[in-house]
């Protein structure tokens, strides 16, 4: 780390030709990259003296950063509000770029919050998006992956190899193996008679930042596919790190759902399809996601994510408990839990049982 810090310091000063005035960590996030607040002394790309810009550190042999790149400037284009790159060191993973300040929506989106400042927030992120889906629709140039079967089924499986045989020491017979094979064929059948879109993700609160001006403030877009129009919806508004209730959520679905049909990017007029598309697509986000959380404490030894996977399972039994479909994917995760009851995971029953 400090050989990276320095090497990054020895960029700034000796190829922008600029003095550091300030240098700090602003933040990591949950790959391997890392990113730092940095001040100058003097004025630099048109921007004053003391204005605190953000740079981006990826290993190179860890992270690439041309989809960032390419991303961020298609992104930039289409008005919405993403950080500016102002220089770009790609051979040793370096990027500085505007600071949009540190102010996340999940510092603002409390349980004290009155609900009108906080549909004020989410309204500005529904918009948002709509105009990336609409934008980088038109960015033929842009080659994004496909969220396509392989890669949804892939997602899952972290749930299985991360939160059952790591997390919960479990293993899988051939009947329950069948089950979630069979529960998993089901939700990427449903997410791929969805519209395929621009979907950034990680479109959640920890990446959308307050701004004033031209609110959200959009980051961490780097992984973006062509996929599922609800994805980003869901990780939106059935956030791993706040919750809002059911009424609440449903009533900004179809907010959004009202926004697609003015657009043209829905073209039919069917409230229970899209709330069904949203609620599957959020049992593939939420498989996927206690599978990451797990993954990264593990692994990766962060271990603040252990304490998100709770609320994630919570909305996972929920939507599972709506739908007969998912009746023995529901009672099977209930089945791995009561064998394994560990003193820092949250209890859940199926729906009538005592």
């Amino acid at each position: 780390m400090p050989q990276r810090i320095e090497q990054i310091k020895q960029w700034l000063e000796n190829d922008i030709r600029a003095d550091i005035q300030t240098f700090e960590p602003a933040s990591n996030d949950a790959s391997f990259r890392r990113y730092f607040r940095v001040n100058f002394k003097q004025a630099i790309f048109d921007q004053p003296a003391g204005q605190p810009f953000i740079v981006m550190d990826a290993p190179p042999e860890k992270e690439t950063i041309s989809s960032f790149i390419e991303i961020a400037s298609n992104l930039e284009s289409t008005g919405v509000n993403v950080p500016h790159l102002y220089a770009i060191n790609e051979t040793d993973g370096f990027i500085l770029m505007f600071d949009l300040g540190s102010t996340a929506y999940l510092s603002l989106l409390d349980c004290d919050i009155e609900f009108e400042k906080a549909d004020k927030l989410y309204s500005d992120a529904m918009s948002a998006l709509v105009i990336m889906q609409i934008g980088m629709q038109k960015k033929h140039k842009l080659s994004l992956p496909a969220y396509d079967a392989f890669r949804l089924k892939a997602e899952m499986d972290l749930l299985s190899d991360w939160y059952i045989k790591v997390h919960c020491k479990e293993s899988l017979d051939t009947s329950e193996q069948a089950i979630l094979d069979q529960a998993m064929e089901s939700l990427i059948v449903s997410a791929q008679a969805q519209p395929q879109v621009f979907v950034h993700r990680d479109y959640h609160s920890r990446n959308l930042m307050f701004y004033k001006e031209h609110n959200p403030g959009i980051i961490d877009f780097q992984d973006a596919v062509v996929g599922p129009i609800t994805y980003d919806l869901v990780s939106l508004l059935r956030d791993s790190y706040i919750a809002w209730p059911e009424d609440a959520v449903y009533a900004w679905v179809e907010q959004y759902r009202q926004m697609l049909l003015r657009e043209e990017l829905l073209v039919n007029d069917d409230k229970e399809q899209f709330i069904r598309w949203f609620d599957w697509m959020g049992i593939q986000r939420q498989l996927k996601v206690v599978g990451i959380f797990c993954r990264l404490n593990y692994r990766d030894g962060k271990q603040n994510y252990l304490n998100d996977i709770p609320q994630t399972l919570d909305y996972l039994f929920k939507v599972c408990a709506r739908y007969p479909e998912f009746d023995a994917l529901l009672q099977l995760l209930n089945r791995v839990e009561a064998r394994n009851v560990r003193s820092d995971s949250k209890s859940h029953t199926i729906v009538g049982e005592s």
